[in-house]
This record gives structure tokens, C-alpha cells and sequence, in this order.
């Protein structure tokens, strides 16, 4: 049980909600462009709006209150994005380009060699090579030290050559072979 100045408020923010919901959820839509996230930026807003209540009503003009809380959760979601936007620019732009047509009999060729590998030779190879990880992030991502990635790493090329049939050639992952499709190595 709420006390009479509780219910007050409830009763006054519900029919705030009410007048306004519509037209806040329109501001988000227009201000992220994204229909479906409008709703959610609106009701997040008023929920903030809910908790601060006491100020919010005291204050000389609630809608337009209400209406920079909107805008500073749109700006939050809009930068977030453009974050998110960077990120993926950033790791697809250090991958090597895919060729347009996939080499798929070296794709399967490639899955069917690396199968025969024991499990830890072929981590370090597909940590190296497909996913580009230096040893170091390899050596962590699979608990061992950076010199046993070293070795596995020239052991399990060694038998994908042989395996392959490449004559003392580079093996490269074909694209599609592996998860990541890239291929090299490098130590960062």
C-alpha cells in the first residue's frame, strides 16, 4: 500500500506516459532512424523519467525534460553504433581480401589434412594461419608456452605439406577453409 502522495504520483506519471509516450517514441525514431529501436529508447527514457519522478514534475517543463532524456539516449545509441561500425571496419580491413570465386576442392582438401593432425599441431596452425593470431595470443588462447606454438605450429605445416602434396610450398588456407578465411600469421 502506497501512500496518498505515491499514488499521486503514479496516477500523474501514468497519465504523462500516456500524452507523451507517442510522440517521444517518434523523436527516438527520428533521431536514430531506426523504427525498431524507437519503442525501446522511449520507454527506457520514461523509466529514467519514472525514477527521478520528484524532479521531473517539479520542473517547469517535464516534456521537454523528457524529451532531452530521449535525445541523450539516442546520442548514446547512435555512438555506440558508429563504435561498433569502427570495430568490425578494423578487423575486416587487417583480413585479406576473399577471391570471388572459392577455391572449394582446396577448402575441402585443406578441412580433410588438418582432420588428420593431432588436436594440438592443428590449433596452433589454424590459431596462426586462419585466424592471423600472433604465437603469443596463440600460446594464451590455448595455455601453452609461446615456444611449443613455435614448434607445433612449423610440425603441423610441415605434415599439411606433406599431406597436401605442395612439394616445399607455402600452404595457404583457402577461403571457406577455416571459420576466419584468412591466412598468414604474422608475430605482433
Amino acid at each position: 500500500m502506497g501512500t496518498v502522495v505515491d499514488d499521486a504520483a503514479s496516477v500523474e506519471f501514468h497519465a504523462f506516459f500516456e500524452r507523451h509516450y507517442a510522440e517521444l517514441a517518434r523523436l527516438a525514431h527520428m533521431l536514430t532512424g531506426e523504427a525498431d529501436a524507437a519503442d525501446d529508447l522511449a520507454a527506457d527514457a520514461l523509466l529514467a523519467l519514472w525514477h527521478r519522478w520528484d524532479r521531473v514534475r517539479a520542473a517547469d517543463h517535464p516534456v521537454a525534460y523528457a524529451r532531452g532524456v530521449v535525445a541523450h539516449l539516442a546520442r548514446t545509441r547512435i555512438r555506440a553504433a558508429v563504435r561498433e561500425r569502427r570495430r568490425i571496419t578494423l578487423f575486416w580491413s587487417q583480413r585479406e581480401s576473399r577471391t570471388e570465386i572459392p577455391d572449394v576442392p582446396g577448402a575441402v582438401d585443406v578441412q580433410e589434412a588438418l582432420r588428420r593432425l593431432p588436436f594440438r599441431k592443428r590449433a596452433c596452425v589454424v590459431l596462426r594461419h586462419a585466424f592471423d593470431l600472433s604465437e603469443k595470443d596463440t600460446a594464451l588462447a590455448l595455455g601453452i608456452s609461446v615456444g611449443t606454438v613455435k614448434s607445433q605450429t612449423s610440425k603441423g605445416m610441415a605434415e599439411l605439406k606433406r599431406l597436401l602434396g605442395t612439394d616445399g610450398a607455402a600452404v595457404r588456407m583457402p577461403v571457406g577453409a577455416l571459420p576466419a578465411g584468412g591466412a598468414g600469421g604474422r608475430d605482433r
